[in-house]
């Protein structure tokens, strides 16, 4: 089909990095790709616990940087840690602005809430646990309104248009109806913002279709991708069975819930001096353990929060009474589920990947912030700092904006095969088996020889292609971490290579060339 051209800066993705980059545009023309509806689908909408901002007089910048810089386990870039919480503040009051009614107290300052492995209370929330949905609500409520941007709703982004090794476009299919041949749309720019990786495997936090895709993307178009090894497993999903899984927040530690086993011990007071307030890494594996062991690792919530739990954090009450847990009464059933992907396309400050005329923030991007382990609640920060930074960045490299730009129309396109799901939900298990909490050599060839069949068992569909590369990466990249580092752990390497860390950098290519060589290797 004949591609279609625009003058709109493309923003694939639909979450808080895209929607806060497409205001921040303004006046230059927008299209964002969103494959629901507006303001459904997206990780940030199903983040519980806040933003993390030093809102607290006695706190500091400077010590929310040292906080992220330390749980960051020594691959954190000090400078990036540094400029993004020097900006969180002013991030918050944007939001206020806009909407977002954050919890305050009675003489107007904000609620603060403590998350793991931060020295203060400045996690910003709303309603306890209802942060990303009231934050997302606000900016959907302000996009919609907004003259400049045009969403494409239903439609899924599959490929990057390169023409002479540069970002032009997208290829997208329209998912309402399943996937359907892809027809290119030429803009100014592109913005990647689609996400991260957590549903590439079975046990998630992540919504349905956050399963690696926007990397996957980029990485076929040859971007560099950095850190892919580090995925953040979340110690305290709601293991009831569903899929995803419901989440409970760690804002629910920091009031003094408590983890326990079957037997009722408190197992985290023995792995760690901050017990259930340890760094993630530390308490995920703490809780993948006991359920390993069949212990059946509990969060506690009666004695700190009792009743209080249904008012305060209405979410996981909700989750827990459609899952039938009494969390008044009982403890909540909890494992450690795949959350966040610290790794993804590598950026520079501005947000500008390998690939000129390809930016990339929020989850998909790797900018250096997180590190090996992500500090709690640093997540949405990081979308709104580089959402800010890849408007600009976008702004002051192309022409003088003009508003006056005609909408994109897609035409009828024909089906084409959607994802296999008997290979999705191979590749998911795969993945879990031998790329999750803890990792051994034999484990990651066996997951990269495993991604290799399912992508040969359906070669001509981009939509799982982009799954198998994302999935490539993180495999490749940690086979190749002869070591344990944050939320990369090896049983066969048990420690870290020294206090300081080395941050990973691949192609597919690259990983590919990795994948091949593991094959080779006998079992």
């Amino acid at each position: 089909m004949t591609p279609i051209d625009t003058s709109r800066v493309i923003i694939v993705g639909a979450g808080l990095a895209a929607q806060y980059a497409a205001l921040r545009l303004a006046p230059r023309p927008v299209l964002m790709i969103s494959p629901e509806a507006l303001g459904t689908g997206a990780s940030s909408a199903w983040a519980q616990g806040g933003v993390a901002a030093a809102m607290d007089p006695a706190d500091s910048a400077a010590a929310h940087a040292r906080d992220t810089i330390s749980a960051g386990a020594g691959t954190v870039d000090p400078q990036v840690a540094r400029t993004v919480t020097a900006e969180a503040r002013a991030h918050i009051l944007d939001l206020t602005g806009l909407g977002t009614p954050f919890d305050r107290t009675a003489v107007g300052g904000y609620v603060l809430s403590r998350e793991a492995a931060h020295s203060f209370a400045r996690v910003v929330r709303v309603r306890g646990d209802q942060a990303g949905a009231e934050i997302m609500r606000a900016l959907t409520t302000q996009v919609r309104d907004a003259d400049h941007i045009q969403v494409l709703e239903g439609v899924m982004a599959t490929a990057l248009v390169m023409e002479n090794g540069v970002a032009r476009g997208v290829e997208v299919t329209c998912c309402t109806d399943g996937i359907t041949r892809p027809i290119a749309i030429r803009g100014a720019a592109v913005l990647l913002a689609g996400g991260g990786s957590g549903g590439l495997f079975a046990l998630t936090t992540n919504p349905p279709r956050i399963r690696g895709q926007v990397i996957g993307m980029a990485a076929r178009a040859g971007a560099q991708i950095a850190d892919a090894e580090f995925v953040q497993f979340h110690p305290t999903a709601i293991a009831v069975g569903q899929d995803p899984a419901p989440l409970a927040t760690e804002a629910l530690r920091g009031e003094g819930a408590v983890l326990v086993n079957r037997h009722g011990e408190r197992f985290m007071l023995a792995a760690h001096p901050d017990a259930e307030l340890a760094p993630r890494d530390i308490v995920a594996r703490a809780v993948y353990a006991q359920t390993q062991a069949g212990l059946a690792p509990a969060l506690d919530t009666r004695a700190a929060l009792g009743a209080r739990i249904l008012t305060d954090f209405p979410a996981v009450a909700a989750a827990c009474r459609q899952a039938g847990v009494d969390p008044v009464n009982t403890p909540i059933p909890v494992a450690a589920a795949a959350h966040y992907h610290m790794g993804g396309i590598a950026t520079d400050a501005s947000g500008q990947s390998s690939l000129p005329g390809l930016w990339a923030c929020g989850e998909a991007a790797s900018t250096g912030l997180h590190g090996a382990n992500r500090l709690a609640s640093n997540g949405l920060l990081e979308a709104l700092v580089y959402g800010r930074r890849c408007a600009l960045a976008i702004d002051a490299e192309l022409p003088p904006a003009t508003t006056e730009a005609a909408d994109v129309t897609l035409p009828e396109l024909p089906a084409a095969p959607a994802p296999d799901p008997a290979l999705v939900a191979r590749l998911r298990q795969a993945m879990t088996d031998g790329a999750g909490v803890i990792r051994d050599a034999k484990g990651l060839r066996d997951t990269l020889s495993a991604i290799a069949e399912i992508e040969a068992a359906q070669p001509d569909c981009d939509a799982l292609l982009n799954m198998t590369a994302t999935a490539t990466l993180i495999a490749a990249a940690a086979l190749s971490r002869r070591e344990s580092r944050g939320a990369h752990f090896r049983s066969d390497f048990p420690a870290p290579a020294g206090e300081a860390g080395v941050r990973s950098f691949l192609t597919l290519a690259q990983a590919a060339d990795i994948r091949a060589q593991a094959r080779k290797e006998p079992a």
